[in-house]
């Protein structure tokens, strides 16, 4: 399958190597949630809603000194060209739920919420390759729009390695290459700690370091496009209140 050109040194949709996706986001898209965003990254197209925090219904969750987050991920029948309705608790919707829950457990502020839980509702409208990675940015940006408290800004990407060479932000047609692995990584901007490591296939030990560095890069530059939305989000309430 052909994934770079060979004269040009571009990918099949024209990007070079280290080149993302154009990112498109907001906040505050559904008006009956505490919180929600919109995100799209190339064509994967994710929204998110949050809920809470709230009473906790579970009666082992209203025990707890510790927020509980329950994350539920759906998938569109017309999300792809397979016409197929999937249940959330098929295998691969209940890792990605699983993936994003572990994530911002250890980022929220769950001691500021003693027995009460925040819902998280992800419903995946469109996908073209870094399903997870969109996931984690828009639910980031969501929880941000809530009011949620977290030590710092999550923000994730996937990379490969093709070609002797490190790739940025793979789409469906590069991540279904069989000879490109594909690494899924999660930062937390201010400390550079990686919070979340998938490896969806064989990847050599010398061939990690750049792939890592090149996907945080990555990370800060998607940092710098969900805190400008969050700043514009933000200046817009003051301007209607102002108003």
């Amino acid at each position: 399958m052909l994934i770079f050109s060979e004269y040009l040194g571009l990918r099949i949709d024209g990007r070079r190597a280290n080149e993302l996706r154009k990112i498109t986001c907001k906040t505050n898209v559904i008006d009956y949630t505490d919180g929600s965003a919109y995100f799209e990254q190339g064509n994967t197209k994710i929204l998110v809603g949050i809920l809470g925090p709230r009473e906790a219904k579970q009666r082992s969750a209203s025990q707890t000194t510790q927020v509980t987050l329950n994350v539920e991920f759906l998938v569109s029948p017309f999300s792809s060209v397979e016409r197929k309705k999937r249940s959330k608790y098929d295998r691969r919707s209940v890792e990605i739920a699983t993936s994003i829950k572990q994530t911002f457990e250890h980022v929220i502020i769950g001691q500021l919420f003693p027995r009460s839980q925040i819902d998280i509702f992800i419903h995946l409208l469109q996908q073209d390759g870094g399903v997870l990675e969109a996931c984690i940015n828009a639910t980031c940006l969501a929880l941000i729009d809530a009011g949620i408290p977290m030590t710092d800004y999550v923000c994730a990407i996937n990379a490969g390695y093709v070609d002797d060479s490190p790739m940025l932000d793979l789409n469906m047609v590069e991540e279904a290459s069989f000879d490109t692995p594909n690494i899924t990584i999660a930062v937390l901007i201010r400390s550079g700690k990686i919070c979340l490591l998938q490896l969806e296939s064989t990847l050599a030990v010398d061939l990690l370091a750049p792939v890592l560095e090149l996907a945080k890069t990555g990370c800060k530059y998607i940092h710098s496009v969900l805190d400008s939305t969050i700043k514009e989000s933000t200046q817009s309430m003051i301007n209607s209140v102002t108003l």
